[in-house]
């Protein structure tokens, strides 16, 4: 990065005993793969509100089914044998680093929902669907498909691309930024491309070819945040479109994945400790789907296909965590399956991708983070350490001095076995080059460290994460990490679980919260089925309308339930109006409860109580997915920054750079 804002990820190599934790430094280097990856940095003259623009995949957001992750199909070549000594890998890792660190910040152009197939690369440029010829991509020679101005939206972007298999036809899911809704459309590529078919609220697609080579597009459907529908279109002049199946049980969610070979269109139903999949024949997609394995409670899988042998990533079996096992494509019954690669305790897998002679698993075990390359060819092993993830990360300037009187920014999750985002957001770069530390706290109940680092902190084991996170916060302050009255703590969706939770047992660690769509009444919340999100939720909070066990023990750390007359931390809630995951009833509530209880321990204490602030900003006709804005990001800092009484003027030139005010 440039001189005046290098960060340092800080080396904490401390236990913490009452949990068993160790934090290390961070430090990522795919080197494998990075002459790959150099081809394919873009850098373009940009401002940082492009990057903002890139949404997260459904399967990221929080309180949402926990989805597979395989690398894009289209972007790496088959894998041959590497014989590349691992100083030419370094070197090549090295030159990857160093054309990002000499290029200003606000330069990068991030790509999103890029797909290459065939000869040409398919994209968004501005607010069109584009496609150019492979080397071409870089430059600003494309051919126009669709204008997404056609479909008349707010601030629309291309989600997702597919492209049928003979390239007669692309497909292309379309969001806004203020709504979880989608259209999907179908361009017919020909000298004048031109839509012809559209469908609403689609979730996942894939293209496979029939028996006649006719394109024939799968995709689901959702409504009110619940995919129970698959259905299945033909266009020309054989045009149809018919349901396909339907998930009866409404704690499921149904998502479609077409094998890196294409030879198998997968329907995936699943909900979050337990799934089932169907195969339909790339080959003969109009016959009946083949079952693989009955659905079992708490048997998890996934499957991929090479060379008439089905690959399946399940956590069947001892230990919980994930193994690969294999089987012939005709006989996919569990019964058949055969432990083919076993990973270590307490190992998570990142994401899988096949190619030709290879298998490819990047894995986290103990702090670091692997890939493991599997010869499929003599069943052979390689592993490569390619750099350490760990339960505690913390950043701040190489020239801080006295880090205890700097101020101190917390980050926590803790949930669905989602790792902790430490991504890249302008405010945080800013802050860090105003002087902040940053700390980021992968508790319990996330999945930094597996399975069975999610179980250990879900159902009647959330308080752990709670434990967690305490012991974080108390562990940096005794390491000379800031102080209470400088300590602020962030989190977003289910995140505030723990962060409400702790504000309740242990205000005194902390001095300001902000939260964004916080999820803070769970008792309420999962009593009430009517939500759409209630019942697939219930393997990770528990059912406390059948379950007296499960009510009782969401009542012990249940924000909102535990809220009384005490001092708290000032507050800063950002709630969306269209929130269909979190309910604004629930926030409304709590902050109305919330400053009831501060004014009632305000009249307790009496005269020279300064009460805490606690703002509830309603962002109008937003929802749960809507991207960051410069009014939401300024409202934040400013908040952050008038509670510690600390002079903002420089980090708002700061900020200047990256946002257009």
């Amino acid at each position: 990065m440039q001189q005046k804002s290098k960060l340092f990820l800080q080396a904490l190599k401390y236990s913490i005993p009452h949990l068993g934790k160790c934090m290390q430094k961070q430090h990522l280097n795919h080197c494998n793969f990075a002459d790959h990856y150099y081809s394919r940095i873009k850098l373009k003259k940009c401002h940082l509100t492009k990057c903002l623009q890139n949404k997260p995949k459904i399967s990221e957001l929080a309180r949402n089914i926990p989805s597979r992750s395989f690398s894009c199909k289209d972007f790496l070549p088959i894998i041959q044998e590497n014989k590349k000594p691992l100083s030419e890998n370094m070197d090549a890792f090295e030159k990857v680093r160093t054309k990002l660190e000499t290029q200003p910040q606000e330069e990068y152009e991030i790509i999103n929902a890029e797909v290459k197939h065939g000869g040409f690369v398919y994209y968004q440029e501005g607010c069109c669907l584009v496609r150019s010829k492979d080397e071409e991509a870089d430059n600003d020679n494309y051919e126009v498909l669709f204008n997404l101005e056609e479909l008349k939206l707010d601030q629309p972007f291309i989600d997702c691309i597919r492209v049928a298999p003979d390239e007669k036809y692309v497909a292309a899911k379309i969001r806004t930024e203020d709504s979880e809704a989608s259209t999907c459309i179908i361009v017919k590529l020909s000298d004048q491309p031109v839509m012809e078919a559209s469908f609403p609220n689609v979730s996942s697609f894939e293209w496979v070819k029939d028996e006649e080579e006719e394109d024939v597009l799968f995709y689901t459907f959702q409504r009110n945040l619940r995919c129970h529908d698959v259905y299945r279109a033909t266009f020309g002049d054989n045009k149809r479109n018919e349901r396909f199946y339907t998930e009866k049980d409404p704690s499921y969610f149904v998502f479609l994945y077409l094998t890196k070979d294409s030879r198998f269109l997968t329907i995936n139903i699943m909900n979050k400790t337990t799934s089932e999949v169907w195969l339909i024949d790339g080959l003969s997609p109009w016959d009946p789907p083949v079952l693989i394995q009955k659905r079992i409670h708490g048997v998890l899988y996934y499957v991929e296909h090479r060379d008439d042998e089905l690959y399946i990533l399940t956590n069947v079996g001892e230990p919980t965590e994930f193994k690969l096992m294999r089987t012939a494509a005709d006989t996919p019954a569990i019964m058949n399956w055969d432990l083919f690669f076993t990973m270590k305790r307490n190992t998570k897998v990142v994401d899988l991708d096949m190619f030709k002679d290879h298998c490819v698993l990047f894995l986290k075990h103990s702090n670091l983070l692997y890939v493991n390359v599997i010869g499929l060819a003599d069943d052979s092993v390689r592993s490569l350490k390619d750099g350490k993830l760990v339960p505690m990360t913390v950043f701040h300037k190489t020239d801080s001095e006295d880090l205890q009187k700097k101020p101190l920014l917390v980050h926590v999750y803790g949930a669905y076995g989602m790792d902790l985002k430490m991504n890249f957001r302008p405010e945080r770069r800013v802050l860090v080059d105003d002087g902040w530390i940053l700390a980021y706290c992968h508790v319990r109940g996330g999945g930094e460290l597996g399975l069975q680092w999610h179980a250990d902190g879900r159902l009647t084991k959330k308080l752990h994460g709670l434990a967690d996170l305490e012991a974080c916060i108390k562990t940096l302050h005794g390491q000379g990490f800031s102080q209470p009255s400088l300590t602020t703590l962030t989190a977003f969706s289910a995140g505030g679980v723990l962060v409400g939770a702790l504000c309740n047992f242990n205000p005194d660690l902390l001095r300001a919260v902000t939260l964004e769509a916080p999820f803070l009444d769970v008792l309420n919340t999962m009593m009430d089925t009517t939500l759409p999100l209630t019942l697939e939720e219930l393997e990770e909070w528990g059912n406390p309308s059948s379950d007296e066990k499960h009510k009782n023990y969401i009542k012990r750390y249940c924000p909102y339930q535990n809220i009384k007359p005490q001092h708290y931390p000032s507050m800063h809630i950002t709630a969306y109006e269209n929130d269909e995951r979190v309910p604004l009833k629930g926030i409304v509530n709590y902050t109305e409860k919330l400053k009831e209880a501060v004014a009632e321990y305000a009249k307790d204490t009496g005269e020279g109580y300064q009460a805490p602030s606690i703002i509830l900003d309603i962002q109008p006709g937003g929802n749960h997915v809507i991207e960051d804005s410069h009014k939401k990001i300024t409202a934040q800092i400013k908040f952050l920054y008038e509670e510690l009484g600390l002079d903002s003027t420089s980090v708002f030139e700061n900020l200047k750079k990256y946002l257009k005010f």
